[in-house]
């Protein structure tokens, strides 16, 4: 009998300095969102975006492989970014990637988990100081 893995990685990201608009705007992040887990090679199942009043958005991507979300706070010029993959055919880091290049923060601050393989292990990255362009993760 073959043993089942449910090897995953986790990126969690916590982006600083983002513009109000960007941030606010549910559509785009929506477009941008699809576009980061397809970069990855992850298949969309479904995907859900909520604006919030005053403002704030959530967008959450459902994938075959497990989930991409983004919530933000344009008041503060934050967004928490998180992206979970099973197995090992898609990388998370690279929808994580292609939304800090959309985002452009001025710092963001990443933890990769190894998950799925016994205690969930810190794979730990480091943080990101950005000037003008972006610094890959």
């Amino acid at each position: 009998m073959e043993e089942y893995s449910t090897f995953g990685r986790h990126v969690a990201m916590d982006a600083w300095g983002v513009p109000f608009d960007l941030l606010n705007n549910a559509e785009e992040l929506k477009k941008y969102m699809i576009q980061a887990a397809e970069s990855c090679g992850a298949s969309v199942l479904s995907v859900q975006a909520q604006k919030f009043d005053p403002q704030g958005v959530t967008v959450l991507v459902m994938l075959s492989e497990s989930h991409l979300s983004i919530h933000t706070y344009p008041e503060k010029g934050f967004a928490a970014l998180d992206c979970y993959t099973c197995g090992h055919t898609v990388d998370p880091q690279i929808a994580i990637d292609y939304m800090v290049e959309y985002l452009q923060p001025s710092q963001a601050f990443a933890k990769v988990l190894k998950r799925g393989d016994g205690p969930i292990v810190d794979l730990d990255q480091p943080v990101i100081e950005r000037t003008k362009k972006i610094i890959s993760i």
